[in-house]
């Protein structure tokens, strides 16, 4: 009897089973082969499927690559250098440097940023992919670096500290320093590249202009 009481129970449970899934699977084919299901927008897609990340603006990021960059060779070359060389051949070291880091490593950290290719190139003033694009950008380094002291010395001035005689302690001169000479770069390197973006924009303008004209 307890023998086929067992056998009864466990035929009732493969049934109820067989028809658990039965049930499933038919569920699964009516959802397939709905034809007046209500389309979903992907973003409505995206509210369920997605999970919220924090998205770092792309300004904010391009902006602080060049800032840390220009503060790191500031620390290194100016820094690590002063003490060996002064006055016009410790700009030119520095001037080679900061464009040799911009072309081999803040330029292409940039570019691995980008979303589509050449997206970014509004933000950097050298934009040819040469190999000769070194050279440029030491020249373009050069001509941000004299910005740079130039402002040191024009703030120093205003401070009334002549950088060009010795000072006492009272007399508190603004010195070199990687985080404010970052920012002094980076300022100026977003400047002239927004002039040159700038100029670019109105010799497109009126070429179009003239395209348009001629027609």
């Amino acid at each position: 009897m307890s023998k086929n009481k067992r056998k009864a129970n466990q035929e009732a449970a493969d049934k109820s089973a067989a028809d658990y899934y039965k049930l499933k699977t038919d569920a699964v084919e009516r959802l397939v082969n709905a034809e007046n299901a209500p389309e979903v927008s992907q973003a409505e897609i995206n509210r369920f499927t997605s999970k919220k990340k924090l998205r770092i603006p792309a300004w904010l990021k391009i902006t602080f690559v060049k800032f840390w960059f220009a503060g790191a060779v500031c620390y290194f070359f100016l820094w690590g250098l002063g003490m060996y060389l002064q006055g016009i051949e410790l700009m030119i070291v520095l001037a080679i440097g900061l464009g040799v880091v911009t072309d081999l490593l803040t330029n292409r950290i940039l570019r691995r940023f980008e979303p589509t290719e050449r997206a970014y190139d509004k933000w950097i003033m050298v934009t040819t992919r040469e190999f000769w694009s070194i050279f440029l950008n030491v020249i373009y380094s050069g001509a941000v670096l004299y910005c740079v002291f130039r402002t040191y010395y024009v703030i120093n001035v205003i401070m009334g500290v002549d950088p060009n005689v010795g000072h006492t302690e009272e007399e508190a001169m603004l010195g070199v320093e990687p985080i404010l000479f970052g920012l002094f770069y980076l300022g100026f390197d977003i400047l002239l590249i927004l002039v040159k973006n700038t100029l670019i924009k109105i010799f497109r303008d009126a070429e179009a202009k003239t395209r348009g004209t001629g027609k």
